[in-house]
């Protein structure tokens, strides 16, 4: 039996590459210790705590599929909200067999 893989966009989606930039931005400022936790950062950023997780969630992608994204070589049913879910069942399958196209030229 085969996998079946999603049809694959030619554009990045910008919601994605806007919350991926956003997500790494957050992520650094905690490394650098500009916040001590991310509960301080959502205060001072003026965002809701599950929503600021959600997003530092995004940083822990492995590269080749943050790249896949930023090229637009994501399945079309692979969006910012389904990534945002915290139950997404993304999150709970291996990559390898939804986003071959990710190891692509």
């Amino acid at each position: 039996m085969a996998d079946v893989v999603a049809p694959v966009t030619k554009r990045a989606d910008p919601a994605l590459v806007k919350a991926l930039a956003r997500a790494f931005r957050y992520q650094r400022m905690l490394d650098e210790g500009r916040y001590t936790s991310s509960a301080e950062m959502a205060a001072a950023e003026h965002l809701e705590r599950g929503y600021l997780s959600s997003l530092l969630r995004l940083t822990l992608l492995a590269a080749d599929i943050v790249t896949a994204f930023l090229d637009g070589r994501q399945p079309e049913c692979m969006t910012l909200t389904m990534l945002m879910r915290p139950s997404s069942v993304y999150w709970e399958q291996p990559w390898p067999r939804l986003i071959p196209i990710a190891r692509t030229t």
